[in-house]
């Protein structure tokens, strides 16, 4: 028997996804009905804001060994194939469509169409259909959402189907587990299964675009964007738990967009309408507007909630510290509604140093700039995939790996021909230890490194003298107002020097050991611009 829906549901043809659903199919509801919806199927349960929380079971965290491509003659000889880009034969994708759309035909729908890519000459039209209301609310918050008369003539340019209770046999569809990420260019489709993590239905997008934008002349670029009064624009480059999204959302700047974008010759645009916000440890001193935007309409991941109260307790992460936060942009109050801005005048490179050894700030030459982007230096943060359950150090190239269909040096050559152009300084930023390593040194303080970005932002730094970090050759300031200049020496902060010798040692020769994958596709300077020792 047919279940009812608290909203209205459309009249929308899903023939091609496959589908002729046996059951009611509810299309672009509101948020209200969509919260409605979830609550009515158990999906969830309101905070005191009213925001929407939902739990993701055994995956709170991306699955990206889980994660395939077909293997088709349309995108064959562009994809970098590999453990990142897995592929899988267009058959045995089709196999596990079948399964899907096997599931879903007996399941009530959630559809939510969305748009990617504020800048509209790039815009790609996406459809998500989702057994689950919560799933479609995400959707909702993260993708740039068309108008009522845009969703009359809406008709999909990709298609997203999400079964998380579909959970796959290894045997039978050839899987590696019981859940499934498929990718494929040519039907122009992506499948999930067997996982609620919503964040696929998020980076799977961000994937596709990492392939489509760059044939359009159009660099895509894991950061975020603010911009300020002057119409500076800042960049923020970093893999999840490094602070793209705390740090670019600032009272003093409208936010663009806090996680991907895309850079073409006409400035930066943001893909996404919402944000994605890691909540473990959130505070409304500390993070006042990210705190302000958790309310009805939002969506958290795995927040332990006070079942009295309704209180939510970010510094609880005994679910995972993969806590997350769904937003549509316009509750940060400062946001850039266009989500367009010019070309950056400032880039920062975000690293959550595990090692504890790298400055809290330091400027980077032109090679330099390219070395850390290609290296991409930072710590898998715990819960961000799944099996990670503490911070442990890793090399993810243009701070993006696990999203890059195409080979790194494409993209690193698109950065170039950028920094050479607009003549952007770049700044490597360090949010993860000192005094030590993860276990004994302490996170950065929030307050510092907002203190450091602020005066590299105004141009303070440019009138003040620079040491070079005697390891990594990087220029560091000697000094910046509110930050002590024992955190800007990280060596300083040990008590024990002689332990943070060995561990710059030992993170300069990973540096050395990462790139050498790249060593015969940079020029010398570049090369040359690593670790001293």
């Amino acid at each position: 028997m047919a279940s009812s829906f608290a909203g209205t549901p459309a009249s929308i043809d899903l023939s091609a996804a496959g589908l002729s659903p046996r059951r009611l199919v509810a299309a672009n509801l509101s948020a209200p009905a969509l919260v409605e919806e979830a609550l009515q199927r158990g999906e969830g349960e309101l905070t005191d804001a009213g925001a929407l929380v939902a739990r993701t079971f055994a995956r709170t965290g991306r699955s990206p060994k889980d994660r395939f491509i077909v293997r088709e003659p349309k995108s064959f000889a562009q994809i970098n194939w590999g453990s990142v880009n897995q592929p899988i034969e267009p058959a045995q994708f089709e196999h596990i469509r079948q399964r899907i759309v096997a599931h879903l035909q007996d399941r009530d729908l959630f559809v939510c169409d969305g748009q990617v890519c504020a800048d509209a000459a790039y815009r790609v039209r996406v459809r998500a259909i989702a057994e689950k209301a919560w799933h479609a609310l995400f959707a909702r918050c993260l993708y740039l959402r068309p108008t009522p008369l845009d969703l009359i003539t809406f008709r999909p340019d990709w298609q997203v189907l999400a079964a998380p209770e579909l959970k796959l046999d290894p045997v039978c569809d050839g899987t590696r587990s019981d859940a499934f990420i498929g990718i494929d260019f040519a039907r122009q489709l992506v499948l999930v299964a067997g996982t609620h993590y919503a964040g696929e239905l998020k980076k799977s997008v961000f994937s596709i675009l990492n392939y489509l934008l760059p044939q359009r002349g159009v660099f895509p670029m894991h950061c975020a964007a603010n911009v300020d009064a002057a119409d500076d624009v800042a960049l923020f480059f970093g893999l999840s738990g490094t602070g793209k999204t705390t740090l670019s959302a600032d009272p003093q700047r409208r936010l663009i967009g806090d996680d991907e974008h895309g850079w073409s010759d006409s400035g930066v645009f943001n893909v996404e309408g919402g944000c994605y916000a890691k909540t473990i440890r959130l505070s409304r001193e500390g993070e006042p507007q990210i705190w302000n935007a958790i309310r009805f309409g939002s969506v958290l991941e795995n927040v332990v909630v006070d079942p009295l109260t309704r209180n939510p307790d970010f510094d609880d992460g005994s679910i995972t510290e993969n806590t997350r936060a769904a937003y549509p942009i316009e509750l940060i109050p400062n946001c850039e509604l266009s989500g367009c801005g010019g070309h950056p005048k400032n880039i920062f490179f975000l690293t959550c140093d595990a090692f504890g050894v790298l400055p809290p700030l330091a400027k980077l030459t032109p090679a330099q700039a390219m070395y850390h982007f290609l290296s991409g230096y930072t710590a898998k943060v715990a819960g961000t995939e799944a099996g990670v359950t503490e911070p442990e150090a890793t090399f993810s190239t243009c701070f993006a790996a696990p999203f890059l269909p195409l080979h790194p040096t494409r993209y690193a050559e698109m950065l170039r021909q950028k920094l050479v152009r607009h003549r952007c300084p770049v700044w490597l930023v360090n949010t993860g230890w000192t005094g030590g390593p993860y276990g004994k040194g302490k996170r950065m303080s929030l307050t510092h490194t907002r203190a450091l970005l602020r005066a590299a932002l105004t141009g303070t730094l440019e009138n003040v003298a620079y040491d070079t970090d005697p390891v990594f050759g990087l220029q560091v300031p000697h000094e910046c107002s509110g930050v002590s200049a024992e955190v800007l020496t990280p060596r300083r902060t040990w008590a024990d020097t002689a332990a943070y010798d060995a561990q710059a040692h030992k993170l300069a020769a990973l540096f050395r050991e990462k790139f050498a994958s790249f060593a015969d596709k940079a020029g010398e300077a570049v090369r040359n611009a690593g670790p001293r020792v």
